[in-house]
């Protein structure tokens, strides 16, 4: 593996640096580098990251590879930025079995765009009924660490304490997707105003913020990690900022989405803007940006939910939940977040690669940019201005809500192991 000098580049958004790869780590991190050998990236005005960590990825294989495969959500995360993710376990068959979660990994390990790291069911096949073989997906060649019936809510308590008191033995965390199912029986859209005047099942956000205050008692009931997926309300915050202040062991994520989106959109019915959980008010999308950027939230992940054309070109009752994510997550997290001065680059990388990466307990990712370290590394050009053109996507699906939208960022470069995934924003 040849060497790569990075020259000029703002880690984390600091002061010029040059970075020079050898091999799969980081040699050396300074000004005035040289090496003879090396290959040269004039990185002047962007900004080097760790590379991105997404907790919450639909890679769909196996069983829906008409939407999505490893190798092509992979490459959806690579040129996105990312050098690793985890996968979710809502595929066909489930990822319930050590069987099934060793599958997923080596398709990951096979293709090589980005670390895959598959998430295992809480329950057997995602039915809420039995608990799946966590322990066996944990002590597989995955080495499964987060559990989640993700598109499902562990709804029956006793299922939820009993997986919580499982993993707590070996570090894992069981990861919630906070839905009351009667709550949301017949729901469409987010329970408001706009529902209210289009006639479309609501969907409340009490749904989502009584899952989550049960789970957060659970857990420093049993002593565990929980972390909440995808949340979306205003309440829910409250409920996550209340538990962090009792010390307990409770994370959060948010989707990019849920960061720019309201359910205004919906007036379109257009499915694209038909997402699990629901896009929410603008109330509620401001205070989800005030909870990433001080901390409240821990981390941004995409929930990358790929659909064909035909399970979204439709009409609005019909159609699937979910939106792709990876290619724009980066630049969506920039709009939101850090030109509009709310979190700077470095914590960007904080809340995309550091803290992702604890709360998966994912050796060799969420890396500081110093010598010694893994080369995972991430160059993103935010001066960077341009349309989003879902035909140039990496990924199966063209299911984004951002077509013809106007973007900042530009991923140019991603080293995974100091080996180029892409380059000058093109896939090697």
């Amino acid at each position: 593996m040849s060497k790569i000098l990075i020259r000029g580049a703002r880690v984390l958004g600091g002061d010029p640096q040059d970075v020079l790869i050898d091999g799969g780590t980081i040699a050396a991190v300074g000004t005035g580098l040289t090496a003879d050998d090396a290959t040269v990236v004039d990185a002047a005005g962007q900004v080097l990251l760790p590379g991105l960590v997404d907790l919450h990825t639909h890679l769909r294989e196996p069983g829906r590879e008409d939407s999505e495969t490893v190798l092509t959500g992979t490459r959806a995360a690579a040129v996105g930025g990312f050098t690793a993710v985890h996968a979710m376990a809502n595929t066909f068959p489930v990822a319930d079995t050590a069987g099934v979660v060793e599958q997923v990994w080596r398709l990951g390990r096979e293709h090589g765009y980005c670390d895959v790291q598959p998430v295992g069911a809480v329950t057997v096949g995602l039915e809420g009924k039995q608990l799946a073989e966590l322990g066996a997906m944990h002590d597989s060649a995955a080495g499964v660490m987060v559990f989640s019936d993700d598109g499902k809510c562990v709804d029956d308590a006793v299922i939820m304490r009993r997986a919580l008191e499982y993993v707590k033995a070996f570090g894992g965390v069981v990861a919630q997707h906070a839905q009351e199912p009667r709550l949301t029986e017949g729901a469409q859209m987010n329970e408001g105003v706009v529902s209210a005047e289009l006639g479309l099942g609501g969907w409340p956000a009490v749904a989502e913020e009584s899952i989550i205050a049960r789970d957060v008692l659970l857990a420093a009931h049993v002593g565990s990690r929980v972390h909440i997926c995808h949340l979306s309300t205003a309440g829910s915050v409250e409920i996550v900022r209340w538990a962090k202040s009792k010390g307990w062991d409770v994370t959060a994520e948010v989707t990019p989405h849920h960061l720019l989106l309201t359910d205004e959109l919906v007036r379109s019915y257009d499915p694209v803007y038909k997402v699990n959980p629901p896009l929410r008010t603008e109330a509620d999308v401001l205070a989800l940006r005030e909870a990433l950027a001080d901390g409240t939230i821990d981390c941004v992940a995409t929930d990358h939910a790929p659909h064909p054309h035909e399970d979204k070109d439709c009409e609005w009752a019909a159609a699937a939940m979910g939106m792709v994510g990876l290619e724009t997550a980066l630049s969506v997290v920039q709009h939101t977040m850090v030109d509009s001065g709310l979190l700077d680059w470095a914590q960007v990388a904080d809340r995309m690669s550091f803290r992702p990466a604890r709360i998966g307990r994912l050796a060799g990712h969420g890396r500081p940019v110093s010598e010694g370290e893994p080369a995972n590394l991430t160059l993103v050009d935010p001066a960077y201005r341009g349309e989003v053109d879902p035909a140039g996507f990496a990924s199966r699906s063209r299911n984004t809500p951002y077509r013809g939208r106007e973007l900042p960022g530009r991923v140019t470069h991603t080293w995974l192991r100091g080996r180029a995934t892409v380059v000058d924003g093109k896939l090697v």
